[in-house]
Formats: C-alpha cells, structure tokens, sequence
C-alpha cells in the first residue's frame, strides 16, 4: 500500500494515498457538476501545487483547489487555437522534474477521448511516478455476458460484434466466458487476442489475469478468480504494461512504449 494522508469531509475520517511532490496524478473531474467528483479527486485538488486542466473542467470545481496553487489552462477547443499533446505531456514531466506536486484534471474520465495513456506514457518514459483517477464520464458502454435468464444472450450479432470492435468490454461474463469467447472466434476474433480478465477492481483484493481470448475461460479457472469481474479483449490490454501504475506501486516496471515492444518482440 503506498503512504496515505488524513482526510476529513463533514466528520468523515478517511486515509487516502500521499500526493508526492514530484508525481503526477491523472484525475477525471466528472461531467461537471462538483458533487461527482470522487473523494480521490477533491483530495487532489486540495494538495497539488499545480493544476493543469482542460477547457471542459466547471469552474466551481477549479475553485476547490487549495489556495497558493497554480491553474494552468491546457484545453483543445476544435477550430481554436490549442496547445498541442506532445508539449502538455512535456509540461507534466517539467513540473514533476521541478518538484511540484502536478494535478492533470480532465473533464470526464481522463481516458475516454482525455488522451490520458499518452500523458501517462509519457510519464513512464521520463520515469515520473503517476496515479490515474477515474472520472464519471457522460458516456459509458459495454456488454453484458448474460440476459434477464442468466445465459448467453443469442439475440447480439456476434459476428457483427467480433468484427466490428476492436475493443469488447464485457461485464458479468466470468460465468460463460467458454461459450462467450467460442462465440467471438467463430465470429473472426483469433484466439490470440489479448484477454484481461479483472476481478474485483479499485479493491484492497482487485486482482488482474492476462491470457488470450482462446484460453481465458481455463486461464480465469485456474487462477480462481471470483466475480465481480469484466472481461476486456483487444490489443487494448497490452497498455497495462505501460499503464499499471497500482503494480508500480509494488515494484512493477512500467514500459513506456508497451504497443511497439510488443511489436520488436512478435518480429524477433
């Protein structure tokens, strides 16, 4: 467990992680309205030194930060003059390298169109420790591996789906992940594919299996992980080597160019 800090909200005594001078955390503000914010996201506002935000951030919740810290504006607006990604991602690693304590607040999630793996990769690169917070996004898809009966739903397309996604995220499918994955090949999807098979995630006991969709309902067996639990499939799941900062936190060396070292290595 990484150092934590007191935390107090209307009587409510919790112990969070220490922002560290030097690290940047990633943090999702929510669609907007302050009160979704997540506790880890107010936390942060309240002890960065410097806030690097994006233009969709309300303003009320630029007011939570805590008083003597920098706001610096780094939003892309289409047809406007925008700052561009390399040098945000430049900025954050400055800042961290300076000894500041660098918040980057993204309206949403920052990883649902935020841009968040590459600023994190960056990061990986410059060997600046990082943390990502989720945020409420306004928009959030997936399937689920069973209906309203409990089985294998046969009204998808699963054809259309193993074509047509590059990414699946499946939730409640641990239980019929054979038929489900049987379905996904029979459909195109090569039983090669990157599977990340996550139980009980942002928990003390959040475990994380990686396989291939040919072997991830054996692979889910053996390692007896237990629901809840999503199921991800694509070339999506080979980023957790570059973007597993929890498994940093325990030593874990992060790769910051995870897709491409895959690539040198497939080719070797």
């Amino acid at each position: 467990m990484s150092p934590s800090t007191p935390f107090e909200l209307s009587g409510l005594d919790l112990e969070l992680p220490d922002f560290a001078a030097g690290s940047v955390w990633l943090v999702g503000a929510g669609p907007g309205d302050p009160g979704l914010l997540s506790l880890l996201a107010l936390h942060a506002l309240r002890l960065a030194d410097t806030v690097v935000h994006d233009a969709l951030v309300d303003p009320r919740i630029l007011r939570l930060a805590r008083a003597g810290a920098i706001l610096e504006f780094a939003g892309k607006r289409g047809g406007k003059p925008s700052p561009k990604q390399p040098d945000i991602s430049a900025r954050l690693v400055d800042l961290a390298r300076a000894g500041r304590r660098v918040l980057r607040l993204k309206g949403g999630d920052p990883f649902v169109f935020g841009r968040g793996a590459e600023e994190a990769l960056a990061l990986v690169a410059a060997k600046i420790p990082f943390r990502i917070v989720p945020g409420i996004t306004a928009g959030i898809g997936g399937l689920t591996g069973h209906n309203s009966e409990g089985v294998v739903p046969d009204g998808l397309d699963w054809p259309a789906l193993a074509r047509g996604a590059p990414v699946l995220v499946l939730y409640m499918a641990l239980k019929h992940l054979d038929a489900i994955a049987h379905r996904l090949m029979s459909g195109g999807r090569p039983a090669s594919e990157p599977v990340a098979i996550v139980s009980k995630a942002a928990t003390e006991d959040q475990r994380v299996v990686e396989t291939t969709l040919g072997e991830a309902a054996a692979a889910a067996r053996a390692a007896a992980i237990e629901p809840p639990a999503i199921v991800v499939v694509g070339e999506v799941v080979r980023l957790r080597a570059g973007l597993d900062w929890l498994g940093a936190l325990a030593g874990r060396v992060l790769v910051a160019d995870p897709l491409a070292a895959n690539a040198r290595q497939r080719a070797s």
